[in-house]
Order: C-alpha cells, then structure tokens, then sequence
C-alpha cells in the first residue's frame, strides 16, 4: 500500500516539473517576442529616413539660380549738385508810373501771363485817346486830299478834250496839270500822317497795357521789390520771380571725372528726401575752376514721384562715371562662393552643380564683373549654394532672373 501511494506522489511530481518547464519555455518565447518586436518597430524610423535621403538624392538639392548676363557696366563716384531754375530773376517795369495796385504776395504761385501789379494808367490813357484822336483827324484829312485831287483830274480831263477846238487855253491845260500833281503829292502826305497817327495810337496802346505787370512766365514770387504807391521807372524791378517748373541739374565735377560725362549720357541721381531719379548730361561748361580743378555740368533731370516739392538750389548727389560705359559680362555677388582663397561659383549642367573658377572684376551694385570663367546665359546657383558638393544632383526651385 505504502510503495503504490509513493508511485502515485513520484508520478505526480514529474508531472508538475513537466508543467513548469512547459509554462517557463513558453514565457522566454512570448518575452523574445516581444523584443524582437520592439528591435523591429525601432528599426523603421531609420529606414524611412534612409529612404528619404535616398529620395532626396534622386531629385537633387533644392536651389535658386540667376542667369550671367551681359550689361552697361561702370564705375561710379558720388557728386554733389544742386537743383537750379532756368529762370529766375526780378520781372521789370516795362513803362514809368506809381503803383496803383499788388496783385501778389510773396510765396504765391503765378502763371504765365497772371497780373502781378498795376501801375496808375490815368496819363497813359489820356493821351491814347489824344493819338487815337489825332488818328481821326488824319482820316478825315485823307479824304480831303483825295477829293480835292479828284477834283484836279476832273477839271484836267474837261480841258484836254479841248485841245482841237478855239477854246483851248494851253496856259489853263498846264495850270491844271500842275494841279494834280499837286493834289497828288497832298493825298501822300495826308496819307503818311494816317501812317504816323497809327502808329501813336499802338504806341499809346502799349504804354497803357504796360502798366499792367504781368508774369512773363509760370513759378513763385519769392520777394517783392517795391511797394504800394512807389514810383517805378521802365526797366526797375518790381518782384522777383522763380520758374521752379522749369529745372536743371548743375554741378562742379572734377576734371579727373569728366571723361565718361559726354553729351547725352545718363546718370543716376538722389535727392534729399531719398527719392531716386535720373538725368542726362545737356553741356559740360568749356571753364574751368583754377582752384577747384572742376568744370560746371549741366545736366537735364527726368523726375519721378517727389516726396517733397522741388526747389531752387536743392541738393542733389550725381552717381557720375569714371569712364566710359561698357558691356560686360555679370554675375550675381550671392553666386561667389570663397573656397580655399578662390572665388568660384556653382554652374548648372545637366541638373548637377558643376564647381567653376571665376576671374572677378568691378561690383556695381549686386553684380559682379566677370573677366573670364563664365559664358552669357549659363545659370549660376545663388541660393543653396553653400553646401554644395561638386557633381550633386540640384533641383531648381525659383530663378532671379
């Protein structure tokens, strides 16, 4: 009895031994599982990047590019001018009198023709009237003459046809000729008196539209030069006028700078409030400053939207060449790239960027003169370029060109 319950106790243990084994093998293998799992799931972030690189690498490197084109180019050097009126000075009496009346005040803006003052005309017009009366006097005198001489040819005429009958007088026939021409010669002289009468009454006229001042052209009256009641003889001034419509540049540039200044040629100009415009070269002055080694130019400027009004002896800054302009080749400065002392850029061929040694020359602006290692038309890389490898692969995203 006791040997069969000791078999059935042994048989029972190795069952459970077999359970736990079972139960452990079973836990290692859900436990490999999982990190198995885990080393997988970890593995895919770098294969999706790794794909991506790959990607990238297929499609090239997203970049900017920018053409070489070829361009005036020249140097420049700043010049200071100034803004001066092409007209401008004192508006003149044209006749003699007191000042009857002032249209204007200083500052206020005139137009051709606009009235700035009035002299007293009381004189003026009282002798228009005398010469226009005198001119009525003369008429009248005209027609006279020219009766009386008509009269003459009359009486002439009767005693010619008597020149075959018993009744001609030849010392009447001469008397009578005499008499026309005499009547002749009166009509002229009563017609010259017309002549001169007219011409006393235009010039009356004029005298009395000259007592009235006129601008003789449009701009600003910037001071007043005699006053309310003062007498002003022809020829004094009575305001002074500035024509701020009609301006030039003027400027005293080095002589050293004057052989890229011809007739015709444009520069760049600035004022003072910022603003950016343009004027050609109208006359370089044949005199020069013995002091200053400079010679005045005259240059007519081409205005753009002003932030400010214009005005006489307003500075300018002239961009004026130092030499002729020429045609050059040019690159972007955002192109050059320095790499062991040399300036290089990045040439496109065939969607991959292809290193070139450039030879530099003057910079104007954002562009670069190029002596030698570019052609026209070729497209450099200027955004992007930084990291660039010789032969990798670039995919063009936006062009300044």
């Amino acid at each position: 009895m006791r040997t069969r319950i000791h078999a059935n106790i042994s048989g029972k243990e190795r069952i459970l031994r077999s359970l736990r084994h079972l139960l452990t093998s079973v836990l290692t293998l859900a436990i490999a599982g999982m990190l198995i799992g885990g080393a997988i799931s970890g593995a895919h972030p770098g294969r999706a990047g790794s794909a991506a690189a790959q990607e990238q690498q297929v499609q090239g490197t997203p970049v900017r590019v920018d053409a070489v084109v070829r361009m005036p180019l020249s140097q420049t050097v700043p010049v200071i001018g100034r803004l001066v009126a092409q007209r401008i000075g004192p508006v003149a009496a044209r006749i003699g009198g007191p000042v009857a009346e002032f249209r204007v005040e200083v500052g206020d803006r005139v137009e051709t023709g606009q009235i700035i003052a009035r002299l007293d005309d009381a004189v003026l017009r009282a002798e228009r009237d005398i010469a226009a009366g005198r001119l009525t006097e003369a008429t009248a005198l005209e027609h006279l003459k020219r009766s009386e001489l008509a009269l003459a040819r009359q009486e002439y005429a009767r005693l010619e046809r008597l020149k075959a009958s018993a009744a001609f007088n030849q010392a009447r026939f001469e008397d009578a000729a005499q008499r026309v021409a005499i009547a002749e010669a009166a009509l002229k002289q009563a017609q010259s008196a017309i002549a001169a009468a007219r011409a006393d009454l235009k010039l009356a006229e004029l005298h009395v539209a000259y007592a009235t001042v006129r601008a003789p052209y449009a701009g600003v009256v910037s001071e007043r030069l005699t006053e309310l009641g003062a007498y002003v003889s022809a020829g004094d001034p009575v305001v002074r006028l500035v024509g701020d419509q009609n301006l030039e540049v003027e400027a005293e540039v080095p002589f050293q700078h004057l052989s890229g200044l011809d007739a015709g040629v444009e520069v760049a100009m600035t004022l003072d409030d910022g603003s950016r415009h343009s004027a050609v070269v109208r006359a370089v002055l044949p005199a020069e400053n013995p002091l200053t080694r400079t010679r005045t130019v005259r240059l007519v400027p081409n205005f753009g939207p002003v932030r400010q009004p214009l005005a006489h002896q307003q500075s300018v800054t002239l961009q004026v060449p130092l030499g002729p302009e020429r045609r050059t080749l040019t690159v972007h400065k955002d192109a050059i790239v320095k790499r062991r002392g040399q300036d290089i850029v990045f040439v496109v061929v065939d969607a991959t960027a292809q290193p070139r040694i450039i030879d530099l020359g003057l910079q104007v602006g954002s562009r670069i003169e190029v002596r030698k290692g570019l052609s026209e038309g070729e497209l450099v890389v200027v955004r992007g370029n930084e990291r660039l490898k010789p032969g990798q692969r670039v995919r063009i995203v936006g062009s300044d060109s």
